[in-house]
């Protein structure tokens, strides 16, 4: 299986993927047309990216089965397009919970503390302990979560661990689950924005969460408030936020913006960045070793279980739910030609089939399989089948 890496990857992933056969191709820098031609020329199973986008054009331009995003999203990635083309789409979900989570942590210790404002007065030769001695602290202050997943949590840790109470938000928290996390159960991203005196975004970019923190959360929010986002820079209506921060005193720590550089180096011109109340670093969340190396281990297990079983972990395209209505259950005999005079039936019938499998009892003399198809076939298809071939031990038809 060779693999086309199209992104800086740890060398111990590399020598992973040579572990187990595959021939790896590195390219590193290539991007846009570049990697297009890289795809044409290498001719690669499967594509290996981080930040690099994929699109229409690098899916088509070889015979590609799998992407992998070697991080925890996977936005920069045309999934339709993929699906179209029957191209799995993976990702290494949680391996970086702790990185960000400890990046939006040193956001919040370094707003609090004007740590950076700190550093630029001493470079600059000048001393002002006068100014840079009001802080508020976070012991005892409020922590707001948008978001619960697997970096929500490394949060509730840290803040415990601070002193911080802790409200939350997200779509699939209830209060049940919020008491199990010891955490205070808010209804809506408004209530966690009027309560906390700290918010800290952790949201994955769907189209149900792009621009879901607008105008409302931060009219919400307290005067004087943080605002950490590590998350996507699409979750966040960036006017509304650059108002909030101008109008209100909002302090933001961001890692993530609306729009950003496509490569590592590259001018960026965007107005939040010149504001005295952010604190700005360069989407670097998940960029420790730690977090890398186990990013690189688990694009080796992905790529690994596909070429040795076909399946592929973390899957993101496939779909939650078929447009089969109907189960055919068939038990027959373990023999050459079953399945295809069953399945010749279902194409005389012009009837899709969505899934199947063949299971095989022990002594392999007999298996059942099960399909799921679109539509259901007459009683005469089924009767014919039975009929027909004496190696089916029994048919049935359930509506799913």
């Amino acid at each position: 299986m060779r693999i086309l890496i199209a992104d800086k990857f740890e060398q111990s992933g590399r020598d992973g993927l040579a572990a187990i056969g595959c021939e790896v191709v590195y390219r590193p820098d290539v991007k846009d047309e570049t990697l297009v031609e890289a795809i044409r020329a290498t001719g690669p199973d499967a594509l290996v990216v981080r930040s690099t986008k994929v699109n229409e054009a690098m899916l088509d331009a070889g015979a590609l089965k799998l992407v992998v995003r070697a991080g925890a999203g996977y936005n920069t990635i045309d999934v339709a397009a993929a699906s179209r083309r029957g191209i799995y789409v993976s990702n290494c979900p949680g391996k970086n919970s702790v990185a960000v989570a400890e990046l939006a942590f040193a956001l919040i210790l370094a707003l609090d503390r004007r740590v950076a404002d700190n550093v630029i007065e001493l470079r600059q030769g000048r001393w002002n302990k006068k100014e840079f001695s009001k802080a508020r602290g976070l012991y005892g202050r409020t922590l707001g979560l948008i978001g619960t997943g697997k970096i929500g949590q490394e949060m509730i840790t840290r803040a415990r661990a601070f002193g911080m109470p802790v409200v939350a938000w997200s779509r699939s928290l209830t209060p049940e689950r919020a008491a199990e996390l010891d955490v205070e159960y808010k209804a809506s991203p408004q209530e966690v924005a009027s309560a906390a005196d700290i918010i800290s975004v952790h949201l994955a970019l769907k189209p149900e969460t792009r621009g879901v923190i607008g105008a409302d959360f931060f009219g919400a929010m307290r005067d004087g408030a943080c605002f950490i986002n590590t998350a996507r820079g699409e979750v966040v209506d960036q006017a509304a936020l650059l108002k909030a921060m101008r109008e209100r005193g909002i302090r933001a720590g961001l890692d993530v913006y609306a729009v950003e550089p496509s490569s590592a180096t590259e001018e960026f011109t965007d107005e939040i960045a010149k504001e005295a109340n952010l604190y700005g670093t360069h989407h670097i969340g998940a960029s420790t070793d730690q977090a890398q190396e186990a990013i690189a281990a688990e694009t080796v297990r992905i790529i690994r279980a596909f070429k040795e079983t076909g399946k592929v972990p973390n899957v993101v395209n496939l779909a939650a739910r078929t447009p089969a209505t109907h189960l055919l259950v068939v038990r027959h005999r373990d023999r050459p030609g079953v399945l295809a005079t069953v399945l010749d039936a279902i194409r005389a019938a012009t009837i899709n089939v969505q899934e199947m499998e063949n299971i095989i009892f022990e002594g392999s003399e007999a298996a059942v399989a099960r399909i799921n198809l679109e539509a259901a076939p007459s009683d005469e298809t089924l009767k014919r089948l039975r009929e027909e071939n004496a190696d089916i031990i029994e048919l049935s038809l359930l509506n799913i």
